[in-house]
């Protein structure tokens, strides 16, 4: 899960950011709309955490104008607003859904998890795919009904095949998926990924697409030992 957030207090920003990378997501971190603007316009987000207190346009505002341009990338409000008329103002001015600060980061973890899996149409947490079944909010994975250990990049490229099983990625977009804005990401970290996932998992569980990039391999391919 590739997580724009979108907070101009750099206390709070650091602790979700730290939270959430230990749960294996990838999480970027702005702290004006003008900057979410532009991350919006050069990456690509599974979600957003939006704060509204941001210093140079509301949250609010900025919310809307994204519903207005047609944006449906799902966000979930992340603001010390606490009225009830607050919270039906956020909802139905186009947030998927409201925290409320302080909050767990427990909570807005599943919270998370619960709005991706809506987009993609799943009722469970779990995804199945041939014989591996993947829980996203906990990072189990099985083959077979077997464990299998993935590293915390391993599990973020993982979820990103499965959440998009017809897509077909280049190189950059994974890395993006993976590493964020992370920098000084070495040139083959990704081909590494798949090199552990397909000896961990079958060397089906990703397929090359030749001159495209990689995508997700036929679930009839995916079976364990």
């Amino acid at each position: 899960m590739h997580i724009l957030l979108v907070e101009d207090d750099l206390l709070v920003a650091s602790g979700i950011v730290a939270g959430l990378r230990l749960h294996g997501l990838t999480i970027d971190h702005v702290s004006t709309a003008n900057l979410a603007d532009a991350a919006l316009a050069t990456s690509y987000f599974d979600v957003c955490i939006l704060d509204l207190g941001l210093p140079d346009e509301d949250g609010m505002v900025l919310l809307r104008r994204w519903r207005e341009e047609g944006r449906d990338l799902p966000v979930l409000v992340l603001t010390a607003r606490d009225a009830l008329s607050h919270r039906v103002e956020g909802l139905l001015g186009g947030a998927d859904d409201y925290l409320v600060k302080p909050f767990d980061l427990d909570e807005l973890q599943a919270r998370l998890h619960v709005l991706t899996r809506r987009v993609a149409g799943r009722v469970t947490d779990c995804m199945n795919h041939g014989e591996l079944k993947f829980c996203s909010s906990t990072g189990r994975v099985w083959l077979a009904d077997k464990p299998v250990t993935l590293a915390r990049r391993e599990l973020s490229l993982l979820r990103a095949l499965l959440q998009n099983p017809q897509a077909i990625f280049s190189t950059e977009q994974l890395c993006d998926s993976v590493y964020g804005y992370e920098q000084n990401v070495e040139s083959n970290a990704i081909n590494v990924h798949i090199y552990h996932l397909r000896r961990k998992l079958g060397n089906n569980i990703v397929e090359t697409v030749r001159g495209l990039g990689y995508r997700l391999g036929s679930a009839e391919k995916v079976v364990g030992t």
